[in-house]
């Protein structure tokens, strides 16, 4: 299909909207005195399967007293929390309904920068349906600091998403979601984050199961180092992870781990790249002992880590 087709990709996004939802949620906050007051939230979701299970941001629907679920038609439904992953800030909803409209999953591994892209939310339930912004992939594999946390393997993406939007899909010109957009970063112009679907997926059948869904964590924010990126800052090696920041009290600092350091292996395992090192750490355990070389100050030096679970 070109993507020049104008009124085909227009018909697509028309049906994927259909899958979008509006979150209305009322979470109780506690102030001094130990006064309960209730905080009125609101955001967007995608239904992802016709049974009545609804994709969206943990910062959303997590905690939630309340939640309504707000169709495109305008039909406002209960919904339940099943389950929330702080790790990659997602969250399933569900509503006692059949036959939804579902949203086509796509596959975020495939994702390019330049590739064109939506934004679809439905901030407010308004009639009309859900609001959409375009926009290309600027970046793959982001790994950024939050209020909430280090939030790891994220596309960057310049299509308007807006807090409101948090929890809508990011979908491609065939109309498959390929990401969960998440507003993680106040006052940020011209940048906006999601989840890559890959990684939702990973999270979703075990909120769906148990309610919950954790990862092993080392607490480190890196860059894959790059002959462009060796020669910028005079690195001798051409392969590996640059440490730019150690998250307090994590099991990186914890082991010694510093800034400037480049991993170089996990266990036996050859680093590489940063995704190399996800990987590695997502397939262990929380409470694993892992062995991290790293080229420190000429030399290599190794240090033991316990992984343990994101805060």
């Amino acid at each position: 299909m070109s993507s020049f087709d104008e009124k085909t990709v227009l018909d697509i996004l028309e049906k994927v909207s259909k899958s979008v939802v509006n979150i209305s949620t009322i979470k109780i906050v506690h102030y001094m005195f130990y006064q309960a007051i209730p905080v009125e939230g609101m955001g967007s979701g995608t239904i992802i399967d016709p049974k009545g299970y609804v994709l969206t941001n943990n910062h959303v629907a997590g905690g939630a007293e309340k939640i309504g679920v707000t169709l495109w038609n305008g039909e406002v439904l209960e919904g339940r929390l099943v389950g929330s992953c702080a790790v990659h800030d997602t969250a399933v909803v569900k509503v006692s309904r059949r036959d939804l409209s579902a949203a086509e999953l796509g596959d975020s591994d495939k994702l390019r920068v330049g590739q064109r892209v939506y934004a679809i939310g439905n901030p407010f339930g308004l009639a009309g349906g859900p609001t959409v912004t375009s926009g290309v992939i600027s970046a793959v594999n982001r790994t950024i600091e939050s209020r909430r946390g280090l939030i790891e393997n994220l596309v960057q993406t310049d299509a308007a998403i807006n807090p409101g939007n948090s929890g809508g899909p990011l979908v491609d010109l065939e109309g498959k979601v390929v990401a969960i957009n998440t507003a993680i970063i106040p006052f940020a112009q011209g940048i906006g984050f999601a989840i890559p679907i890959n990684s939702a997926k990973k999270c979703t059948g075990e909120m769906i199961r148990t309610g919950i869904f954790t990862r092993p964590w080392l607490g480190i924010v890196g860059l894959s180092i790059t002959d462009e990126l060796a020669r910028y800052y005079g690195l001798l090696l051409d392969r590996g992870v640059l440490v730019t920041k150690v998250a307090e009290e994590s099991p990186a600092e914890h082991a010694g781990i510093a800034a400037g350091d480049i991993i170089l292996r996990l266990d036996a395992g050859a680093i590489y790249s940063i995704e190399d090192l996800l990987s590695e750490i997502h397939n262990r355990r929380i409470g694993d002992k892992v062995r991290i070389t790293v080229y420190r100050r000429g030399r290599e030096q190794t240090f033991e880590a316990t992984l343990s679970e994101m805060p």
